[in-house]
């Protein structure tokens, strides 16, 4: 019996204001067959709602693919107005090996959905990530830099011009960015015993790459929804190469020059099991220890027939 596979998806579609926009976009997801919808999370201030699910190839494109249509139906990019930024009514479409899938299929499937991007809506399509045509658009921001305003008056140019379309963007949806990756990040909030905003700001700068950081972290700070307490909040695009566990000692030894420590750790969204078992590995100094161990790893490998 063949082994299915998992393929897991966070696309952002720039509306996070009209509940009824954003619930019609998202019903696309949630009522797919073979598909999960993880959650979804609308932003009022970005005006953008990131969205979290799984599925077989199959039927996730689809999914997708609807998804998109009806973000290019609802949004206006001529309207749309929030702090995120972006290109596109349906920004991005980012994938990533979940189960059973390599990195090279997801490639090509990103592949495939852009390309029924195209020519279903007619809606211009960057790649990025394992899909990018050239080093400078492997990453998101050289792709958005001017965001939709700016780049809808550079699109003609060789340099910024679509990979699949003409030169030029949707006159209401702009364009899309289709990608996949090895792995999504891992998104992580560090809160501190402190109300004191700058000091949280100092440490932040410290762990980013400019500031003699690490280049696979973002770091802001601010305070969390139902906090008093200032977070160091973090985007971690190499779980693997820059763990949790050594950021986690970094923010710490810094908070200690301030007499402060980390009283929390908060994961926003999913994240995988390797990210927490690393750290585990790291500060229980775990040996001689197997994945099968893991109780619920046992159920995957009866779906998978072994």
């Amino acid at each position: 019996m063949a082994k299915k596979q998992y393929v897991h998806a966070v696309p952002n579609f720039s509306n996070g204001r009209d509940k009824e926009v954003y619930e019609a976009v998202v019903d696309q997801i949630r009522n797919a067959k073979g598909v999960k919808l993880i959650g979804y999370f609308p932003d009022a201030d970005f005006n953008r709602t990131v969205i979290e699910c799984l599925g077989e190839p199959g039927p996730l494109k689809e999914a997708l693919l609807n998804m998109a249509a009806k973000s290019y139906e609802l949004i206006d990019m001529e309207k749309q107005e929030g702090k995120h930024p972006r290109i596109g009514a349906q920004d991005t479409i980012p994938i990533f090996p979940l189960h059973n899938i390599t990195l090279e299929e997801c490639t090509a499937l990103a592949e495939e959905i852009g390309k029924e991007v195209w020519e279903r809506f007619q809606v211009p399509v960057y790649f990025s990530g394992e899909n990018a045509r050239t080093p400078e658009r492997r990453e998101l921001a050289y792709i958005r830099k001017g965001q939709y305003e700016g780049l809808k008056e550079v699109a003609h140019t060789p340099e910024r011009c679509p990979d699949l379309g003409p030169a030029k963007l949707h006159p209401t949806a702009g364009a899309t960015i289709v990608s996949a990756a090895p792995r999504n990040l891992v998104a992580v909030n560090m809160i501190l015993n402190t109300t004191d905003l700058e000091i949280g700001k100092k440490i932040a700068k410290m762990l980013r790459g400019p500031s003699g950081g690490f280049s696979t972290i973002r770091a802001v700070a601010f305070k969390p929804d139902g906090y008093d307490n200032v977070a160091v909040s973090m985007n971690m695009f190499d779980y693997v190469n820059t763990p949790v566990y050594r950021a986690f000692q970094v923010i710490e030894n810094e908070a200690k020059r301030y007499g402060l420590c980390i009283i929390g750790t908060q994961f926003c969204g999913t994240l995988p099991q390797e990210a927490l078992l690393n750290c585990a590995h790291y500060f229980l100094r775990v040996v001689d220890f197997d994945p099968n161990q893991i109780l619920e790893n046992n159920i995957l490998a009866l779906d998978d027939g072994e």
